[in-house]
């Protein structure tokens, strides 16, 4: 489990979230969970366990049935909610592009429906292009740019008004090794600033790379949490993947 203090800075919390579908289908069946504050922490469970369905409730695609949600120590579900929601950044793992923007208005208009000031967002734009060497791609479309530059851009979308917690919903899912690469390096300069990371994955071993903790979800409920070495030990195994097997089939 996650050891935290009352004196632990904590950049989400979530205790007993519940979200159920139309036809009776509980996608979230009271899920705790807590993320530190500069934690780089991976939510690992198979299709359907619940992933997404928290995701989008804690950026507020969604609205839960019960239960509490806090980032930051800001309430996701009340008259808070909008203030705590400038503090998160989300990089979906559908790529959704306006395809009519170009990419340096699509991050600055974005940038603006964070609050920021039109020369903060322009000059906010200018520095992530760069980062993610788009700058060369400023003035294209993003239907003009390839699967690995839009992905990237993404990333830079979520990054733009300076979340303190950043979401990332699969982001390397089904891109080649060079891009995995690529955008693992740029994750781990992310997290070496001291953002929170939230990560899904359903690479094994990216989550085993890249967190310091990962918990399992499954039928919509957290099973089980830990440090990677930790479950290795406590499970007997040789990696996060054989533990991921063990508590999935018990």
């Amino acid at each position: 489990m996650v050891i935290t203090t009352p004196t632990t800075p904590v950049a989400l919390r979530c205790e007993g979230v519940r979200k159920t579908f139309p036809g009776d289908v509980e996608a979230l069946r009271g899920v705790d969970l807590v993320v530190p504050e500069g934690a780089f922490f991976g939510l690992l469970g198979p299709n359907g366990a619940g992933k997404t369905t928290l995701i989008r409730a804690i950026v507020g695609l969604v609205i839960p049935d019960g239960g509490v949600m806090e980032v930051h120590g800001q309430s996701m579900l009340g008259p808070q909610a909008p203030a705590a929601r400038q503090t998160v950044g989300y990089a979906p793992q559908e790529v959704s592009l306006d395809r009519f923007v170009k990419t340096r208005d699509l991050l600055s208009l974005h940038g603006r429906y964070f609050g920021m000031t039109r020369a903060d967002a322009a000059a906010r734009a200018d520095e992530l292009l760069e980062v993610f060497d788009l700058d060369d791609k400023a003035n294209a479309l993003p239907s003009r740019l390839s699967g690995g530059m839009r992905r990237r851009l993404m990333l830079a979308r979520a990054l733009i008004h300076r979340p303190r917690l950043v979401i990332l919903d699969e982001p390397t899912a089904g891109v080649d090794i060079e891009l995995r690469d690529e955008l693992w390096e740029y994750i781990r300069r992310l997290h070496a600033l001291g953002t929170s990371i939230l990560l899904t994955t359903h690479y094994l071993e990216e989550a085993e790379t890249l967190c310091e903790q990962v918990a399992f979800i499954r039928s919509g409920q957290i099973v089980d949490e830990g440090t990677p070495s930790g479950l290795r030990e406590r499970y007997d195994a040789t990696s996060l993947e054989d533990v991921y097997r063990q508590v999935m089939n018990t």
